[in-house]
This record gives structure tokens, C-alpha cells and sequence, in this order.
């Protein structure tokens, strides 16, 4: 039976929270596997992406060339309830009928593109911040086949990069990651692993 798209988000915030309520303000600054997000950055366009794609859920007209700024006041409480209004948005009779957005996706399609860069930013964050993160495999075996087939058009919006080359012992996450054109192996400078630069999913 195919999995409610809310339920899988509700599954990805769960992993997701920990991640944001970890870091600290002194980390704000520092450097990502998103080479041109700092920890800021990226955070405020991981709540412009869930706050967005709440509206895409509802049929409501977004705009992601607006980035108003969301790490303000207690933003690790703010990020939780975006993420929890997310997963309302989603389970709403009807939401994952139909088309949405200015592209006329299939909404379940639409759907799949949230799950799957708070799978993905969540993992960025992480990895800035030195938190653990690994995504649910319910979530994992739903994103994984969507991004694949998503991947050449997001390379053509640069919204990804490159695919990242990855050993035939990757497993499903680093997989999932390469495609995006994520190394895998990223660490902060000065950290033990690689720190090769990778390119971004911007959602």
C-alpha cells in the first residue's frame, strides 16, 4: 500500500527537528554542503520551502524568489511548527489529487519534491553541524526513486549538480545524495573525510 504523503513527511520532520533544534548560534555562519548556503542561508530556505509547499498543498500561489527571513525570535520552535503545519497541509482530503503548482505537476509528484529536500537539507544541515542524521527507510525508498527520475530536470533548472561519482558500495542515502550532486563524504573543513564542494538541491 502506497504510503500518504503526510505520513512520510511527518516521518522526515521527526528525523529532520533534531538536526535544527541542535545547532547553535555560533554555527549560523558556517560553511555547508550547498556551496553558495552558509548554515543561515540554508536554513531560511528550508522554512521557505516548507512554508511554501504547505500553500502548494492547499492550491495557493507561491513564491520562491521571495526569502524573508525565518531565523529570527525562537526560529528552532518556528521550524517545528512549520513542519507540523506541513504535515496538516498534506493530509487535507484532496491534497494529493490532482495537479498543482505553476508547472501543473501531479500533486503527489509536488509532494514528493518537500519530502524529499527536507530529506536531503536535513542531511546538509547535519553534516555543517557535526549532528547524526540518517532518514527513515520508508522515506528513503519513496525519495530515492523520485529524485532519480526528477534528476535530469533539476540539473537542466540547476537545481542540481552534476551526479556525484559513488563507488558500487554506496549505499541507498549516498546514492540518493550523488544524484543531487552531493559528495557524500563532505565534512567541514578541518573535520576528518572530504570536503569537496557539491551542488545544491534548491526544491
Amino acid at each position: 500500500m502506497t504510503q500518504k504523503i503526510s505520513d512520510l513527511l511527518e516521518t522526515a520532520a521527526a528525523r529532520a527537528l533534531p538536526v535544527v533544534r541542535g545547532i547553535d548560534d555560533g554555527q549560523l555562519g558556517d560553511r555547508t554542503p550547498c556551496a553558495e548556503y552558509d548554515v543561515r542561508a540554508l536554513l531560511n530556505h528550508l522554512f521557505l520551502v516548507v512554508v511554501n509547499f504547505q500553500a502548494l498543498a492547499a492550491r495557493e500561489e507561491v513564491d520562491f524568489g521571495r526569502e524573508p527571513e525565518f531565523v529570527t525570535g525562537d526560529w528552532r520552535a518556528g521550524f517545528g511548527e512549520e513542519t507540523a503545519r506541513l504535515v496538516k497541509a498534506w493530509d487535507a482530503p484532496g491534497a494529493e489529487e490532482g495537479t498543482t503548482g505553476r508547472m501543473g505537476l501531479p500533486a503527489r509528484t509536488v509532494g514528493l519534491m518537500v519530502l524529499g529536500d527536507l530529506t536531503v537539507h536535513a542531511w546538509d544541515l547535519a553534516r555543517a553541524t557535526g549532528a547524526d542524521f540518517a532518514p527513515e527507510r520508508s522515506v528513503l525508498d519513496e525519495v530515492g526513486p523520485g529524485l532519480a527520475a526528477m534528476a535530469p530536470q533539476a540539473r537542466a533548472m540547476k537545481v542540481f549538480g552534476e551526479p556525484f561519482p559513488v563507488g558500487e558500495g554506496a549505499n541507498a542515502f549516498e546514492r540518493l545524495l550523488a544524484v543531487t550532486g552531493r559528495d557524500p563524504g563532505w565534512r567541514p573543513a578541518g573535520t576528518s573525510g572530504t570536503t569537496g564542494t557539491s551542488g545544491t538541491n534548491g526544491g
